[in-house]
């Protein structure tokens, strides 16, 4: 065979290649419309919010997923930037309501984003932020009256805590998730965040971890006027919650956090 038909065959090969794939980028480009499960979805799970982070997987074991900021336009979402890559807790989501303290499972619900928080003095957002100091703790002991709180160490008689300002990045750059902050139900799980990840394969106890140039992205974007919100959960719960399929605990918190 020559090699002009043999260069040929290459180059059709990858373009044969990259057509599904350019197809699939442009399907998910920023300012464009999101898939119609998700608009539909939004449409009725949103509530007031104009700026929603949505966290979604098909599985509810793994736990990769990925995280579409989403911006409503008049009547429309679209995508504030393309989907980025998502890590959440080591066993997947919960399902709506099922959530406990230590199950290494991130919650599936709506949810009010309202405060900031990291290591540095300041940061490039809008949203309210506090540095985290060395004494700050959130506490995780499901009996304690502070439980589900940020405090500091001389503030509570709490035995079991997360540190605030830890050893590595993780919490340089974070989002409160307003999961069981208001009203707070002991056991339900505690400390829910969106954060910094430890590794492009590494998932968390229950939290929501991104590269750290995508959370300051985020940051950047968000507007506490919009009342920005994160809905999390696989593709069937999120549909089923839109539906009043099923009216969750969590969707109900995350309605009364906003």
């Amino acid at each position: 065979m020559k090699k002009t038909k043999i260069y040929a065959y290459l180059l059709a090969a990858v373009v044969f290649c990259l057509v599904p794939v350019l197809g699939i980028l442009s399907a998910v480009a920023a300012d464009e419309a999101p898939a119609e499960w998700i608009q539909s979805s939004l449409d009725k799970l949103a509530g007031e919010s104009s700026q929603v982070l949505l966290v979604t997987s098909e599985e509810s074991s793994g736990f990769s997923a990925m995280l579409f900021v989403l911006e409503k336009r008049g009547n429309k979402w679209r995508n504030a930037f393309p989907p980025l890559p998502a890590l959440i807790g080591g066993k997947g989501f919960a399902p709506p309501g099922e959530k406990k303290e230590g199950d290494v499972k991130t919650p599936s619900g709506v949810f009010a984003l309202k405060r900031a928080f990291g290591y540095a003095v300041k940061i490039t957002s809008r949203m309210p932020y506090r540095q985290a100091g060395d004494d700050d703790i959130w506490v995780d002991e499901a009996s304690s009256p502070d439980y589900n709180r940020w405090v500091r160490k001389g503030e509570t008689s709490a035995a079991s805590f997360e540190l605030m300002k830890l050893g590595d990045d993780r919490y340089k750059y974070g989002i409160v998730i307003e999961y069981n902050t208001d009203p707070i139900i002991r056991g339900a799980g505690s400390a829910i965040f969106i954060h910094v990840r430890r590794g492009e394969n590494i998932p968390t106890m229950g939290c929501v971890a991104l590269s750290e140039c995508d959370l300051v992205k985020i940051l950047g974007r968000l507007v506490p006027t919009k009342k920005p919100l994160v809905v999390m959960g696989t593709m069937h719960t999120l549909v089923q919650l839109s539906q009043g399929v099923r009216e969750s605990s969590d969707f109900l918190a995350g309605n009364q956090g906003r």
